[in-house]
This record gives C-alpha cells, sequence and structure tokens, in this order.
C-alpha cells in the first residue's frame, strides 16, 4: 500500500490540532454549564422542601405571577431598566465623543478617571453609597449646608429614594464601561469625516446625530444587549446597598431567587422556575433589540 496515501495534509494536521485545543474547553462547558442549566429545567418542574423535591408541573410557574414579592421584584427590575440603561447609554455617549477629541489635553488621565469605577469591588461602592446617603452621610449633610434640608433625610428607608440610589450607583459604575466600547468604535471612524462636516457646515450636535451615532449603531446595539441583560440579572446593589428593603421595596430577581434558595426554606424548584422567566425575559428582549436595531440584510 502507498504510504503517502496514509500521511495527512496540512489542512487536515491544522483541523486536527485545533480540535485538539478546543475539545476540552468543549467538555468543560457542555458539564459546567450546559448539564446544570438542562438539570434547573427539570427542576423548575418540581416542587419541595431542600432535597424532598416531587413532580409539580407548571405550579412553580403559575406561583411567580400569584406571587407580591416577586412582581414587585419583576417591576423593580423594568424600573432599573427603562431608567438606567437609556441614561447610562446616552452619558456614555456624550463621553465618548468628548474624551475623542484630539485635542484635548489629558485625555488617557479622563478616561482612566471614568473607566475606574467599575473596576471596584462590588462590595465595597455599595458600602461607599451606603455611607454617603446615610442619615448622617456627605449627601444629608451637603444638602443641609444648602438649606434644601432641615434635617437629615433617610433615603434608603423610603421605596422611591432607595430606587434612585440604585439607579444612581449602577450609572456611576457602569458608564465608564460602556464607554470604553464607544471610544473603541470612534477611533475606527476617520477625523477627515468630521472635519468635512465642519467645512459644510454642520454643528457639533449635528455631526454627533448624524455620523457618531450611525456609524456606532453596532456598537449601541451590543451595549444596549448587555446592559439589558445585566438589568434583569442585577443582584449585587440590591443585596449589598439596600438589603432589598425598606420591605422588599427594592428587591431584584436574583435577590429573591437567592432568598428563596438559601435564606428562606429552601426550595429550589420555585428558584429553578423564576430563573428560567429571567432567562426568557433576556433572550426575548435580545431578540427585540436584535430586530429594530440591526438593519443589515
Amino acid at each position: 500500500m502507498d504510504n503517502s496515501k496514509k500521511k495527512l495534509s496540512l489542512g487536515q494536521k491544522q483541523s486536527l490540532a485545533g480540535w485538539a485545543f478546543l475539545t476540552p474547553a468543549v467538555l468543560f462547558i457542555a458539564v459546567m454549564s450546559f448539564l446544570p442549566m438542562i438539570q434547573a429545567l427539570f427542576l423548575s418542574f418540581q416542587s419541595g422542601k431542600g432535597a424532598n423535591l416531587s413532580w409539580a408541573g407548571v405550579t412553580n410557574y403559575v406561583r411567580m405571577f400569584q406571587d407580591p414579592v416577586f412582581m414587585q421584584a419583576l417591576k423593580n427590575n423594568f424600573i432599573y431598566l427603562i431608567i438606567q440603561v437609556p441614561i447610562m447609554l446616552i452619558l456614555a455617549l456624550i463621553l465618548a465623543s468628548l474624551l475623542n477629541n484630539k485635542d484635548l489635553r489629558f485625555k488617557g488621565l479622563f478616561r482612566t478617571a471614568i473607566f475606574l469605577p467599575c473596576a471596584t469591588s462590588l462590595v465595597s461602592y455599595a458600602v461607599i453609597f451606603r455611607s454617603l446617603f446615610a442619615v448622617d452621610g456627605l449627601i444629608n449633610i451637603v444638602l443641609i449646608k444648602l438649606g434644601f434640608l432641615s434635617t437629615g433625610y433617610n433615603f434608603l428607608g423610603h421605596p422611591n429614594s432607595a430606587r434612585i440610589v440604585i439607579i444612581l450607583a449602577l450609572i456611576w459604575r457602569w458608564t465608564g464601561y460602556n464607554m470604553v466600547f464607544y471610544l473603541s468604535g470612534l477611533q475606527n471612524i476617520e477625523y477627515s469625516i468630521y472635519e468635512s462636516a465642519k467645512i459644510d457646515g454642520a454643528s457639533p450636535i449635528q455631526s454627533f446625530w448624524g455620523i457618531t451615532v450611525p456609524l456606532l449603531k453596532p456598537t449601541i446595539l451590543l451595549t444596549a444587549i448587555m446592559s439589558t441583560n445585566g438589568t434583569l440579572q442585577l443582584f449585587d446593589e440590591s443585596v449589598n446597598l439596600t438589603y432589598g428593603g425598606p420591605s422588599n421595596a427594592t428587591i431584584t430577581m436574583s435577590h429573591y431567587i437567592y432568598n428563596v434558595s438559601f435564606k428562606y426554606v429552601p426550595n429550589f424548584g420555585y428558584a429553578a422556575a423564576m430563573s428560567y422567566l429571567i432567562l426568557f425575559l433576556v433572550a426575548v428582549l435580545a431578540f427585540l433589540q436584535m430586530k429594530v436595531g440591526d438593519k443589515r440584510d
């Protein structure tokens, strides 16, 4: 038999080498991610306390919409999503446009300062915001000094103000993160386009809406999907900043899932059902954003 027929071509060798590197990672992801997701799906159709579970059909899914705490958590997540995400993305886009100016001095310093909040520990920044908005915190001291308040206001003790604090904290932390994506996109846009628009008499605002926004549409879509995903899974701010209070007024879905799983008498079937609702909401909203935002053929 001709030995040349047994030899692998260069392309086949490269393909085998690629699969050799990919296979362990694929198996690891399948075992550590997809298998637990399938188990959680079956678990969501079971009910019981702790490990004593029995088949319950769609009972857990029906229960969610009859649970006032979960409905409050769902409402809170959408409040944060509708208010915080647009403000954060618009602010990030404006900051990126300002910091993309080639004539601006100390650009590196400004970019680092705006990005740094997202590098801080989630627990640490929650503690900082709790201190700032405490009854005797810096915000109350400044407001009293300026004459807006006569005594300290309990921002975290009232539902609306507590939600506003969470929204402010999210904007402070994640605006710089999204700004980096926009800066990366802006640096791929030729500066001569802006110069041509300026020669044609376009104002900075017209250039922003006519050049920057259209050319950054794919990046804006990406950050919108990621921000929506993150907001629907919001956990740390509810747990560390407001503890879900007052009276579950600021609790999020992920926080409530944690409570049902580990804080109260464990009901893993109900927690799994709530988790799959979050997955469904994330998938539907991402699909809608792709259909609305991505106009490519």
